[in-house]
């Protein structure tokens, strides 16, 4: 045993500084247990004797010497394996010393003497992490609160302040936003109008008309207002002034705004008829009716029978009935268009223009229809039928050599010099046109028939298939 071994053994008595006074005045050893008679006799029993005597605990002690408890714990069990190495042992060692009182180069060299005895591998250095101190959390005390409350009342009593001042110094303001111009007219026969504008929030707007009670109304929120005037035929005068409630000024410019209203005047249609031509000549039955008409909103069209055609010769039989008036529409560029199927014949053809005031023009056309040839329409009604067709004794190259299935609502015109020959599968559902004349359907449902059609004569069925 060293020297130095059998100094640190020697009785707590002998060694310096070792020995405590009692509290009371008595025996230094009056309240101790047996087992506290002795000194310790290793380095771990004598921190742990320390740090007792010292009375804390090792949660005070890592926080007043910022060495993890872990560590300190090792240090007093002489768990050297759990310390992060020589060098750190040493740090703590020392540290630790001192804030127990002791003497940190008779403690280190303790830990040398008794590490020599135990040779210990050198663990790999782990840097201990620093305890973290604690954050400084931002607190408010009650004056902190309080005179952040009058400092934010007294920025908002200034701000109130400012902005008074600012309504007292100045007029408010007015803007008429509609209509956009201070002179406009309006459609014919509008009874009202709404008059929109801008101003300060909360100010008074005054609408005023000769000869009429004022109207009044209020800004909202976002300074807009609005106000709806009744119109006379003529022109209509409105004056608008504004005024703030609360400083009693008004708008430096009052708006005054003018607003027309036609008067209503009954005017008779202008007709223009671009087709047909006076005295003109067809040779079918197709008369189209196209012009102009102004202040109108529509055209009737329709005909009438004055007799032959020159060389038709005298018709035998009652006259033949004229269409079905047609009523079209006028578009907005004034432009009409009709049409008209007539038989042949001389014919009267009228164009009548219609206005909303029921005024009328009316302009009259004299045409003569004279067909050459054949002119056949044939009109699928009241179910499908199968058909073929022979113009001037060769096949149609529309239909074709095998015919063609049409279904009901179609309508198929044919033309020829000398005839016009047509087999359908159902007789009954197939009608017949012949230069103008309608001549109807000529057999039953069903039935396939074969009609031949020449101009000036009667339809002849023939045995073509």
């Amino acid at each position: 045993m060293t020297t130095s071994d059998r100094a640190r053994r020697r009785p707590a008595e002998a060694r310096p500084g070792s020995a405590r006074p009692p509290a009371n005045g008595g025996s230094p050893d009056a309240g101790r247990s047996p087992t506290d008679a002795g000194p310790p006799t290793g380095l771990p029993e004598r921190l742990l004797a320390a740090r007792e005597d010292k009375g804390v605990d090792l949660a005070r002690a890592e926080r007043d010497t910022k060495i993890r408890a872990r560590y300190l714990s090792a240090l007093e069990r002489g768990d050297w394996r759990d310390l992060p190495g020589s060098v750190y042992t040493k740090g703590f060692l020392r540290n630790y010393a001192q804030y127990l009182g002791l003497d940190p180069d008779e403690i280190l060299e303790q830990w040398r003497a008794e590490r020599g005895e135990t040779p210990i591998a050198e663990p790999v250095i782990v840097v201990p992490r620093p305890i973290p101190a604690p954050r400084q959390r931002l607190t408010f005390s009650p004056g902190i609160f309080v005179a952040a409350l009058l400092a934010i009342g007294v920025l908002a009593f200034v701000a109130y302040l400012a902005i008074q001042l600012m309504r007292f110094s100045r007029p408010p303001t007015l803007s008429v936003t509609d209509p956009a111009t201070a002179v406009s007219d309006v459609e014919e026969g509008t009874p009202t109008y709404v008059l929109r504008g801008t101003s300060q929030p909360g100010v008074s707007i005054v609408v005023a008309a000769p000869g009429e009670e004022p109207r009044r109304t209020t800004t909202a929120a976002d300074g807009t207002w609005a106000a709806e005037v009744e119109l006379r035929r003529g022109r209509n005068q409105f004056d608008v002034t504004a005024t703030d409630p609360e400083t009693g000024k008004s708008a430096e410019q009052p708006a005054r705004i003018f607003i027309t209203v036609p008067f209503t005047v009954a005017q008779a249609p202008s007709l223009t008829v671009d087709q047909p031509a006076d005295d003109a000549s067809f040779e079918n039955g197709a008369i189209p009716v196209e012009g102009t008409a102004t202040n109108a909103t529509s055209v009737t069209v329709s005909a009438t029978y004055l007799g032959p055609a020159p060389g038709e010769g005298s018709r035998t039989g009652p006259a033949p009935s004229p269409p079905a008036p047609e009523v079209v529409d006028v578009d907005e560029e004034g432009v009409y268009q009709a049409g008209l199927d007539l038989t042949t014949g001389r014919w009267s053809i009228t164009v009548t223009a219609s206005s909303s005031q029921a005024r009328s023009t009316t302009i009259t056309r004299s045409v003569t229809v004279q067909y050459r040839g054949v002119n056949l329409v044939v009109e699928i009604n009241g179910g499908p039928a199968w058909i073929k067709v022979w113009v001037d004794g060769e096949l149609d190259p529309t239909i074709g050599a095998a015919g063609t299935t049409f279904n009901s609502g179609r309508t198929l015109t044919f033309t020829g010099q000398e005839s016009v020959e047509v087999r359908t599968g159902s007789s009954g559902v197939t009608y017949f046109t012949l230069n103008g004349t309608p001549l109807g359907r000529l057999g039953r449902p069903g039935v396939p028939e074969t009609w031949r059609f020449q101009p000036g004569s009667a339809p002849v069925q023939t045995q073509r298939r």
